[in-house]
């Protein structure tokens, strides 16, 4: 623990600036490089609107949350199938490999890990229709290395020939005692993928990232989460430190208190209830939030309304209560139970 603690310290003392990422695309297709119209590279749904594509509350008149890019093949063969291949947008390191389609909405699908980016997201590549047969959990794979063909593999609602597409994911993982959790809910059924199941990766909107990234506003992921909007404000009084910020270091604002001694933390969540900003309070400056209490300070009820479809807080009696949402994601994250 003290390690991890000066580490952090030396991290928030670096001014260095970082270099800029080596970033990839994830299909052939040259229409998003090329600031092509969204209709030729995202596939939508069967509305036909090109919006219900796109990472955010798309779907459902809005009511529905979907949390990837669906991104349109380039070629296929006789059949209508799709034939493009997909490729890693950057290096990193294969963490789940799904080969079997029924076990998963996702299909078959890859999840790598990209370990030298701050904060180290993952990248999720599903409905493949085939994984390159060499690749193995554990594998450390390049940017543009091939991974496999993009398809329409899914264990839950047959997605048509016309529709396939790659679901394109970037976020970060919740929690690594996620079996936990899963066996508290009661689900009924096993956790097939370990910590590479969907309910405990949280994305981030691709496309919003790519176009900061093209803009030249942001170089690194660690800028793109420094300049995320805050739909919530919260404190909650707990004494140890969370497995994601042991994980994600760049998320803390400073340093840990000089006595390794923590009251709580304040944390920053966006509008999909991802947490992005950790700031670590001493024993008086928690004072007043009991343990395992969560208070929230502020919300952002304008960025709230335009994403509607997740549940971080409602207002009861003039007070704000904690949604269903970010409940989960607090659970995961802190071990609340």
């Amino acid at each position: 623990m003290k390690r991890f603690f000066l580490t952090t310290a030396l991290l928030l003392a670096i001014t260095a600036q970082a270099q800029r990422l080596d970033l990839g695309w994830p299909t052939p297709s040259t229409a998003y490089l090329e600031g092509r119209p969204l209709e030729e590279f995202i596939q939508p749904t069967a509305t036909g609107e090109t919006n219900s594509g796109l990472f955010g509350c798309r779907r459902s008149g809005g009511a529905q949350f979907h949390e990837a890019l669906d991104l349109k093949p380039l070629k296929r063969d006789r059949r209508g199938e799709p034939t493009d291949p997909v490729f890693s947008v950057l290096s990193g390191v294969v963490r789940y490999i799904g080969r079997i389609p029924g076990n998963s909405n996702y299909g078959r699908y890859i999840v790598l890990e990209h370990t030298d980016v701050e904060p180290a997201i993952y990248t999720l590549y599903a409905h493949l229709a085939a994984i390159d047969p060499g690749l193995n959990t554990g594998d450390a794979v390049t940017r543009g290395q091939v991974l496999g063909t993009m398809g329409r593999s899914s264990s839950g609602q047959t997605i048509p020939r016309e529709r396939a597409h790659l679901h394109f994911e970037m976020g970060v993982m919740l929690s690594r005692d996620f079996e936990s959790w899963f066996h508290w809910k009661k689900f009924g059924s096993r956790n097939q993928q370990g910590l590479w199941n969907g309910m405990n990766l949280l994305g981030f909107d691709p496309l919003d990232f790519y176009n900061e990234f093209r803009a030249r506003r942001v170089d690194t992921f660690r800028d793109y989460f420094a300049q995320m909007q805050t739909a919530v404000r919260l404190r909650i009084g707990i004494r140890r430190t969370p497995d994601y910020v042991m994980r994600y270091p760049a998320l803390v604002t400073k340093p840990m208190p000089a006595d390794g001694v923590i009251g709580g933390w304040e944390i920053h969540v966006n509008e999909m209830g991802l947490p992005f900003s950790f700031t670590p309070l001493t024993p008086m400056e928690a004072m007043g939030v009991g343990i395992d209490e969560v208070r929230v300070l502020e919300a952002n009820e304008t960025l709230l309304k335009q994403h509607r479809c997740q549940s971080l807080v409602s207002s009861k009696r003039g007070s704000w209560v904690i949604g269903r949402d970010l409940q989960e994601v607090l659970q995961l994250v802190f071990g609340l139970r």
